[in-house]
Order: C-alpha cells, then sequence, then structure tokens
C-alpha cells in the first residue's frame, strides 16, 4: 500500500514537473525554465522522501508538504491570508459563472456544469480552461492552501456511470490546475456522483446545478 501511494505521488509530482515547461500562466506563450525545472524535482523527490518515511497518513501529508517546500499558516494568520485569497478569487471569477462561497476559513468554488462541460463529456470547454488559469494564478501563489476537487453529477443514468462521469471531470480540472503549476501534493481529487445533490433531481433545473465541480479551498494549518 505504501509502495503504492509512493508511486501515486511520483506520478502526479513529475506531472507537476512537465507543468514547469509549458505555458506562461499570463501570456499563454510556450516556454522552458531551468530555474523551474529544478524547483519541481526537488519538490517531487521532496514529496516521495516525505511520504515513504512515515506510516501514519496525516504524518505523510505533512511530510510531503514540507518536503515541496509548502509551510503551515501560524493559527493567528488564517483569517486574513483566506479573505485575501478570497476577494482575488472573487475579483478574478467576476462574470465567469462560478460562484465563490465562505464556508468558515474554508473557500468553496462552484462550478457548473452548464459552463464547464459539454453533456456526458469529460473535456473541459476551452473558454471555460480560460477561468481555470485564472484560478491557478491566485492559488500558486497562496501556496498554504490545500484543494480538493469534487466532481458532482445529477441522477440521471446508472451509479456507477455516474461515479466515472464525476471522477473524470473532477480529473479533468485538476488536471488544468497541474499544468499550470498549481503543485500536485496540494491536490485531492475526487468524484461524488450523484451522492450529494445540492437541489432536488426531480426538476430539470435542480438536476443542473447537481451537475457541477466544486473547488474546496483549505488553508493548511499548523498543529
Amino acid at each position: 500500500m505504501a509502495k503504492q501511494l509512493v508511486l501515486t505521488t511520483a506520478i502526479a509530482a513529475l506531472m507537476t514537473l512537465q507543468a514547469c515547461t509549458t505555458v506562461d500562466p499570463y501570456t499563454r506563450e510556450e516556454e522552458t525554465s531551468k530555474a523551474a525545472t529544478g524547483a519541481a524535482i526537488g519538490a517531487a523527490v521532496g514529496a516521495i522522501i516525505g511520504i515513504a518515511t512515515s506510516d501514519d497518513k496525516k504524518e505523510r501529508k505533512e511530510r510531503a508538504l514540507k518536503g515541496a517546500g509548502i509551510g503551515a499558516i501560524a493559527g493567528g494568520g488564517v483569517g486574513y491570508y483566506m479573505d485575501v485569497q478570497e476577494a482575488k478569487l472573487r475579483q478574478s471569477l467576476e462574470n465567469t459563472g462560478v460562484s465563490v462561497t465562505r464556508d468558515g476559513e474554508n473557500i468553496i468554488l462552484n462550478m457548473p456544469g452548464n459552463i464547464t462541460f459539454e453533456v456526458d463529456k469529460t473535456d473541459l470547454r476551452p473558454d471555460f480552461v480560460e477561468v481555470l488559469h485564472s484560478v491557478s494564478l491566485v492559488l500558486k501563489e497562496y501556496k498554504s492552501t490545500m484543494i480538493e476537487v469534487a466532481g458532482h453529477t445529477d441522477s440521471t443514468g446508472s451509479d456507477s456511470y455516474n461515479q466515472t462521469l464525476s471522477q473524470q471531470r473532477a480529473q479533468a480540472v485538476s488536471n488544468v490546475l497541474m499544468a499550470d503549476g498549481v503543485q500536485a501534493v496540494r491536490i485531492d481529487t475526487v468524484g461524488y456522483g450523484e451522492t450529494r445533490p445540492i437541489a432536488s433531481n426531480g426538476s430539470a433545473e435542480g438536476r443542473q446545478q447537481n451537475r457541477r465541480v466544486e473547488l474546496t479551498l483549505l488553508p493548511y494549518t499548523e498543529g
């Protein structure tokens, strides 16, 4: 189990390494940065070593984050850290169709299915990829933020189909974030299928609300 986890982390870290030599997030032009490549290699090795040296899940995660150069936020600074990040996200996502909700110290970005994917497809709409680029810019600035990328569907179709669809859609969003340079160790990708509706599946409007990808942003804190 531990070896499998190490391998998974290695693959994710290498995806981040590849991302460092793709495009500039501001100009969208291709470029290669030796400094970024070196940093990515260091982060990948640090994350792998960190996970391999502990059997406790929480400690493994913390070692991986430390190995990738990601520090925790002191308790007293969490509120301000998330406040500023929220304000920047609201500004970046204005008029995009993505809602920004504050839940305690967490931030939830709700990305409705009608602006992210075509019906029953797992390829992101090209125009929405640009929206994700703006999210990536903020996430790269606030490196002590952990990200859960969760896919959700309505109840149309079988449970297994919806589970697979939600997972693949969440992964498509995560792939863009990582390609933009958001460190893979910060991202958890999960598909919930039809199990977490936010509206009734008894109406077309409700089903549309349930088809979504949510990004939950959580501060990485000390203790």
